[in-house]
């Protein structure tokens, strides 16, 4: 009788010993909590910088350290001649300007990746560029859309991105953030994957696709793409997205869902789809779950290169 007691007082014991242990671990792990961005931009800019002071807010109350906006966050125009007329200097942009004084005066640091266009003088196309901001409202880092969408969908819709953009022409070396070493890439980028395993190899621990995916795309292939390329490159990645109807007559409409994914390809987190206000979803980074995954499965130990293919990544 008294044996049997005190095997069961050993055992409860062992069991609270590990679950002490097991809290110590996690709680020593780095683990930084970033946020995907979802909201409806129209053609107004200042209705726009509304909805992004929004997700700031809400970003920061949750205690993230990163924010990712969509694709076109500024504006979403009703046409292409739209699209350029409306553009500007990135240094003239009253949208970016706003960002970065709503992150100077925070008193909690914040930094904020956010796609927008981009004037060009002299020309009758425009860019479309992400930007870094960090938590002292300084754009540290510039990438210009590689991949432009130029797509005549049957029963969908006719979009050609390069009427009113031009294309960019290099990979942006992955930098550092409070998160880890972050890979940028936009929209119609992850359908190219020599991008992101360029960007893996470049040194990555999180790659972001901002988007302004159409609802026709994002029901087939949005988090299928998304996933794909974690597994690829064994990366985190970051999927803020635009969503809802654009235009009072709901000519353009976007998918949302924006997500955050693993590397391991699991949805970690991801923003309903039931209306078109400004929302947030969250996960934590975890750089250890990163190395882990390349250790249990080293692919770029074992990638084919120029031998096989011709050409290295």
């Amino acid at each position: 009788m008294h044996r049997n007691i005190q095997l069961s007082l050993i055992r409860r014991l062992i069991s609270q010993y590990r679950i002490i242990s097991i809290y110590v671990y996690v709680s020593r792990r780095k683990m930084t909590l970033a946020a995907a961005g979802q909201f409806c931009a129209t053609r107004s800019m200042a209705e726009n910088l509304a909805s992004v002071k929004t997700l700031i807010r809400k970003s920061v109350e949750a205690g993230a350290k990163a924010l990712f906006l969509p694709e076109a966050s500024d504006y979403m125009a009703r046409s292409p001649a739209e699209t350029v007329a409306l553009a500007k200097p990135i240094d003239q942009s009253e949208f970016v300007i706003g960002i970065q004084d709503e992150l100077r005066n925070l008193d909690t640091p914040l930094e904020v990746s956010v796609g927008i266009h981009e004037a060009v003088e002299n020309e009758d196309r425009c860019k479309n560029v992400l930007l870094w901001i960090n938590s002292r409202g300084e754009v540290t880092q510039r990438y210009q859309k590689l991949h432009l969408f130029d797509v005549n969908l049957k029963n969908g819709p006719i979009l050609m991105e390069s009427r009113s953009v031009q294309p960019g022409q290099e990979v942006l070396p992955p930098f550092d953030t409070v998160l880890g070493k972050i890979g940028y890439a936009i929209c119609y980028d992850i359908r190219f994957p020599e991008h992101s395993l360029r960007l893996r190899t470049l040194g990555a621990d999180i790659i972001t696709y901002p988007s302004a995916f159409t609802v026709r795309t994002g029901q087939a292939h949005w988090e299928l793409l998304g996933r794909s390329r974690a597994v690829d490159t064994q990366t985190y990645v970051i999927m803020p997205a635009q969503v809802g109807a654009h235009d009072p007559e709901g000519k353009r409409q976007s998918w949302g869902h924006a997500m955050i994914i693993d590397p391991w390809g699991t949805v970690l987190a991801q923003c309903a789809d039931t209306d078109s206000l400004p929302r947030i979803c969250l996960a934590d980074i975890d750089l250890e779950v990163v190395k882990k995954v390349r250790t249990d499965m080293p692919l770029w130990q074992q990638r084919r290169g120029i031998d096989v293919y011709g050409y290295d990544v």
